[in-house]
């Protein structure tokens, strides 16, 4: 409940502060003033004072920041698996011990007990 709460809220303060930063005035915008050209002393015009939106949009920033950090530690206090915490399939029993056999060879599984393999199959009647 607590997640979905600060969610909200969080989407709240992007919006505000996106709101906020498209409201503010360019400073030297332009390209001639970033290469010297015009009335410009540096390279992106003259910082002047901090305006109200300027101080609006820092603390804006600091909340969308914190925001995300809280939101990223609650996120994991939940389950870690993708499916919510939901058991796997068993796993499967282990095979009876048969001959050794050399490593890197591959692991061929013992037939069940009652079956017959291909080598203790009768030979099919010739075809005529």
């Amino acid at each position: 409940m607590l997640y979905y709460l600060l969610t909200t809220v969080y989407v709240f303060v992007c919006l505000v502060l996106l709101l906020v930063i498209l409201l503010q005035q360019g400073k030297g915008g332009d390209m001639a003033a970033a290469f010297g050209g015009g009335s410009s002393q540096t390279a992106f015009g003259a910082r002047g004072g901090a305006t109200l939106l300027s101080k609006i949009t820092a603390g804006f920033a600091v909340l969308f920041m914190l925001g995300a950090l809280g939101l990223a530690i609650l996120g994991r206090r939940g389950p870690s698996s993708v499916v919510g915490g939901t058991p796997g399939p068993p796993a499967p029993a282990p095979a009876p011990a048969s001959a050794p056999q050399t490593p890197g060879a591959p692991q061929t599984p013992a037939p069940p007990a009652g079956t017959t393999t291909p080598a203790q199959q009768p030979a099919a009647p010739p075809i005529k």
